[in-house]
């Protein structure tokens, strides 16, 4: 293990004012993309979304890597060229998702266990070669406080998954990005999150140091500390906590979750609105200027930051330096975030 190569990939990938943009959707999650601005999810129409986003003109300057999709990662440009390649003369890193999925946690119903260790070295070393730099693997939590979810069976399978997709990652030579996603479903409140998310992040770095990763070349992807999304649908009235009150929670969370040695967080939008995503992590950076953090916070958007790119394009050639445009605002706009330098004048503006 090249320790210090390790190391500075994190680093670089949190790089001041930089972000990650993830474009790894599965082939069902991009068909449903694609099926909202009533497209067909072929491989060409595929390829010419992501060469869209790979290519658009100045995403240097914001973006500091991209997470494909395994399809993605072996896919050519029109012009003949590999994605890690185009991505490489420009600075930004390639990386690639490993992970196969979610699937049913037998004997808890409701819970998931997400599954692809098996063959996972291998499919590792072909990556590398492939020209990846660092990968993802995501877990699902759930919470549904009435029937006490997360289990604690649920929360050490996951941990344990993702402390072993990170011990080979790195045996490898690729940084892990592990992502315990706490999910926005249900009708929690923000203090009934908070405590499942410092759960989830306790089970995971407890995993990750039985399995001896090596935690200064690892990042974590987090969800936010956030109302379920029927919590105010079930209440009658608005009772949604404010962007001040998430970003205050969500560093509470870390700081007593997160150990100084992981060189950043990179927060994952989950369900969020472009521009709120943006909102939260404004806030946070804000108040880490007001109390000094150990990490680098930044972001990991997939939604957040394609969603207005997609529907400008909505499959149309013509329409393709518009929908560039549409990602470079929001980039541009996360990018100033993690400084603390956004404003709601910017989507004025824009």
């Amino acid at each position: 293990m090249n320790t210090r190569k390790l190391q500075e990939t994190a680093h670089a990938l949190v790089d001041a004012g930089k972000g990650i943009l993830a474009i790894d959707e599965s082939f069902p999650t991009i068909a449903k993309r694609f099926a909202s601005i009533g497209l067909e999810s072929s491989e060409q129409h595929r390829r010419d979304y992501r060469e869209l986003l790979v290519r658009a003109p100045g995403v240097e300057r914001y973006v500091s890597g991209m997470i494909f999709f395994d399809e993605t990662l072996r896919q050519k440009s029109a012009a003949g060229r590999l994605f890690p390649e185009l991505l490489r003369e420009r600075g930004i890193l390639p990386g690639i998702k490993v992970d196969l999925g979610a699937r049913p946690l037998a004997g808890h119903p409701h819970e998931t266990v997400t599954e692809g260790l098996d063959g996972l070295r291998e499919r590792l070393r072909e990556y590398r070669e492939l020209g990846a730099c660092f990968a993802k693997w995501r877990a699902v939590i759930r919470i549904q406080a009435e029937q006490g979810l997360p289990s604690a069976a649920c929360l050490e399978a996951n941990a344990q998954a993702l402390a072993r997709y990170a011990a080979l990652c790195q045996e490898a030579g690729l940084v892990p990005i592990v992502e315990p996603e706490v999910l926005m479903d249900g009708a929690h409140d923000l203090a009934g999150c908070y405590q499942v998310t410092v759960r989830t992040l306790r089970a995971v770095f407890e995993a990750l140091a039985v399995q001896q990763v090596f935690l200064e070349g690892v990042l974590l992807k987090s969800s936010m500390v956030l109302d379920g999304a029927d919590l105010q649908q079930r209440a009658g009235v608005p009772q949604r906590a404010g962007v001040r009150e998430v970003a205050e929670q969500t560093l509470r969370c870390l700081r007593e979750s997160v150990p100084e040695a992981v060189p950043g967080v990179v927060f994952l939008s989950g369900g969020q609105s472009a521009r709120l995503a943006t909102e939260h992590l404004n806030a946070m950076s804000l108040c880490t200027a007001e109390q000094r953090l150990p990490w680098t916070l930044s972001f990991s958007y997939g939604r957040a930051l394609q969603e207005p790119c997609l529907r400008t394009w909505g499959g149309d050639a013509a329409r393709r330096e518009a929908a560039q445009q549409a990602l470079l605002h929001r980039a541009r706009c996360n990018s100033l975030a993690c400084l603390g330098r956004y404003s709601p004048e910017l989507e004025e503006a824009a």
